[in-house]
């Protein structure tokens, strides 16, 4: 491939996705702050950058795979940042999970000098970045989607556009609010039937075969809950960042959502026995501590 592809962020997700992209053909460098995220990266096709001025001015595409909106804004409007040595025809894809606010201010600031940003989270967890089977909801100009296309391609299954800046975000919060409260009536529901003598295992069966079945019953708590593996890969104190930003959108709306309030309080709540490096999934531990529990 002729595009050079920067990403900036090589944890889980941004590692993943630079592999990939680097096994399909396309020429792609990496930084991060972090050496040894810089050392894996290079043993698997992707090129190490020191500098993050230095990726940004050699690359045609950016990925950013940031932990928060904060961390995006410093990449694109701070010093040494995109907004300073990006040129114009760049463009930037931000699969964070941000808040759309800092997805629009970056857009028309960055436009301003012709580079395009998209904003681009992304669902599938580190397998999917890994297999470039992720699922994208997207917020962009047309123009500029079709530019960022090929490289979309590469490391995603499923791409949904669903509006201009800002709204791959708001779709992002929104189907992340779905799955933290998915995983807790999951959790009930499922320690409710074990208690009256239905097997778990059995339960989803029938549950994923009916109308109650969500991504919680079909992938996470076969793969990770009923297993006790607990190692999605995707951490609890990320989840409850992103419920955080649900209940910001709510509260800027002035919205009267109860429901999706009182599972953003328990997910908050959660911290107090649940530690931020925790995988996401063991949420479900507050709703029955023994029947989830590892020493179980």
């Amino acid at each position: 491939m002729s595009l050079k592809v920067g990403v900036i962020g090589l944890g889980h997700m941004g590692s993943g996705m630079a592999a990939t992209l680097a096994g399909k053909g396309f020429d792609v460098s990496g930084f991060d702050l972090s050496p040894v995220a810089l050392e894996q990266a290079s043993g698997r096709g992707v090129k190490p950058v020191a500098g993050l001025d230095q990726l940004i001015k050699q690359s045609d595409v950016l990925i950013l795979s940031l932990p928060k909106a904060e961390h995006v804004e410093a990449v694109c409007l701070g010093p040494g940042g995109i907004l300073e040595c990006g040129g114009e025809g760049l463009v930037v894809i931000d699969t964070t999970t941000s808040t759309p606010e800092a997805s629009r201010n970056a857009a028309r600031i960055l436009g301003t000098l012709g580079i395009a940003f998209i904003d681009a989270p992304v669902s599938g967890g580190p397998k999917g970045a890994a297999t470039g089977t992720l699922v994208m909801v997207i917020g962009a100009e047309d123009d500029d989607l079709a530019r960022a296309m090929p490289v979309l391609e590469g490391i995603s299954e499923v791409r949904v556009h669903v509006g201009k800046s800002g709204a791959g975000n708001i779709a992002k919060i929104a189907n992340n609010l779905l799955c933290a409260a998915h995983l807790i009536t999951t959790a009930e529901a499922v320690a409710m039937a074990a208690r009256a003598g239905v097997a778990a295992g059995k339960l989803l069966e029938g549950i994923n075969a009916g109308s109650g079945r969500s991504a919680a019953s079909q992938a996470m708590f076969p793969n990770w809950v009923l297993s006790k593996a607990y190692d999605s890969g995707f951490s609890i104190g990320l989840m409850r960042k992103d419920v955080g930003l649900a209940t910001a959108l709510m509260d800027r709306l002035d919205l009267d959502l109860p429901l999706s309030r009182s599972v953003a309080q328990l997910w908050q709540a959660s911290s107090e026995t649940l530690a931020d490096q925790e995988d996401f999934c063991a949420i479900v531990q507050r709703t029955d501590a023994q029947f989830y529990g590892r020493g179980e």
